[in-house]
């Protein structure tokens, strides 16, 4: 009689190479030579003796028919109580291409960035032990993260060409979900719970240190982080059957979802995620290659640092209007620059230069302050020349004489802020400094022959 062999702890292995904290690399085409396993499947189970097996080997005659390269299927037990672990150690040792990985705590999102974490392949992707999904949709899925076209490529039912067959409970939820996703975190991808996502290599081990939730919500989380950082989401319509033998508690489910759109939604909002971390510079944006003789980010800085001017002086120009109906013009205009300037600053900070969290906020806006003062000398002393040369002068002359004076006192201000409030060297040093969490591998064991 033969037994399965227990797990046991895999060996440490070396880990990849870690990309700099502060940037990624450009999109490219990944250099296929490079790596035997291209791409890592990931399905998360639990207590599922009874699909497991059918459900592997049929993605796998699928992967070797259709996929052209090297591919590795890895079945993550999250801690399940039935025969689940001994069917996925059969499947280990009997397939070349399947490895077995338990868990010994529940979650789909701690499977998921566990074994992603681990994993060497440049790309990831998970989907249902179920495969509701019609499995043509993986080559489409992936393809554009093997070409650098993407960082991430998600299934979308929810797009117009998607086919869909279950029933009108979940599809009410499904779509109240995505609506509340748009209107409270800004989302714009199309499905967030579809389970059938990828993402590329480098970027998964810069972004799930940011992604806190273990179970459910973790899909969303990592979407949303994405879109805020700019990365690439490409969406597949996919066909999709409901299994009617689902274990999901969509009430629970929900209730645990509603509270990651809160805790993200206000994490966003005070700027507590370092997202600079996943900036990259896209090779194939014309908006992103290098100008001649132009400081890198410059560029972009002014754009911001416009827009931002540009709204500054119409929060300025109407608190001068009404100030000035009650008070001189000296002191209506100091009151104005006053609380314009702090503005300026704190949208400046996040917008222009990318500065998020609260450290050295305080120090930030004293900086700004100073700067205040130089911009206040030069209205200041514009008023009091055109008082000197024609007295009392009429309303619109004011306004044109402060338009002129801030034109000029924008230019220093940019200069300064640039140079000496929000320079280069500071940002590189908060990303350098800022720590990169780690994984434990102690709750991981391998299913071996």
């Amino acid at each position: 009689m033969t037994t399965t062999p227990p797990p046991r702890t895999p060996p440490p292995r070396t880990p990849p190479p870690r990309v700099p904290l502060g940037s990624l690399p450009p999109r490219e085409h990944l250099r296929l030579g490079q790596s035997a396993t291209v791409l890592d499947v990931v399905i998360p189970v639990y207590n599922e003796e009874r699909d497991l097996e059918a459900c592997v080997r049929r993605l796998r005659e699928h992967l070797v028919r259709t996929f052209p390269y090297g591919f590795r299927i890895t079945i993550a037990d999250n801690a399940s109580t039935d025969r689940t672990p001994e069917v996925a150690a059969d499947l280990d040792e009997a397939l070349d291409e399947v490895t077995a990985v338990r868990l010994e705590q529940k979650g789909r999102g701690r499977a998921l960035r566990t074994v992603w974490s681990l994993s060497e392949a440049p790309v990831l992707a998970y989907m249902d032990v179920d495969l509701s999904t019609d499995l043509n949709a993986l080559l489409p899925l992936v393809a554009p993260l093997i070409s650098g076209h993407s960082d991430l490529a998600i299934g979308s039912r929810l797009s117009r060409s998607a086919r869909v067959v279950r029933g009108p409970k979940r599809e009410f939820i499904s779509r109240m979900y995505n609506l509340i996703l748009r209107g409270s975190l800004a989302a714009r991808f199309s499905d967030a719970q579809c389970g059938f996502k990828a993402i590329r290599g480098e970027v998964a081990e810069r972004l799930l240190p940011m992604v806190e939730d273990t179970g459910w919500f973790f899909d969303t989380e990592l979407l949303v982080l994405a879109e805020r950082a700019g990365l690439r989401i490409h969406e597949v319509p996919v066909d999709w059957i409901d299994d009617p033998h689902s274990t999901v508690h969509l009430v629970r489910t929900a209730a645990e979802d509603l509270k990651g759109v809160w805790r993200v939604g206000r994490a966003l909002a005070t700027g507590g995620l370092p997202l600079d971390r996943l900036a990259r510079p896209f090779g194939d944006d014309p908006r992103d290659r290098e100008l001649t003789g132009v400081p890198g980010g410059l560029a972009r800085q002014l754009v911001g640092f416009c827009v931002v001017g540009g709204l500054s002086t119409l929060l300025y120009l109407g608190l001068y209007s009404l100030f000035r109906l009650g008070t001189g013009a000296q002191l209506a205009n100091a009151a104005a620059l006053l609380v314009s300037a702090l503005a300026n600053t704190a949208a400046n900070r996040r917008l222009t230069f990318g500065v998020r969290g609260r450290d050295r906020a305080v120090r930030h806006q004293a900086q700004g302050l100073v700067v205040f003062a130089i911009g206040l000398v030069l209205t200041s002393g514009s008023l009091a020349a055109l008082d000197a040369a024609g007295g009392s002068a009429a309303h619109g002359t004011e306004l044109a004489v402060l338009v002129s004076a801030n034109l000029a006192a924008t230019v220093l201000r940019f200069l300064l802020f640039r140079a000496w409030v929000f320079p280069d060297r500071e940002r590189r040093d908060d990303l350098a400094a800022a720590p990169h969490p780690s994984y434990d591998r102690n709750d991981l064991t391998r299913s071996t022959r």
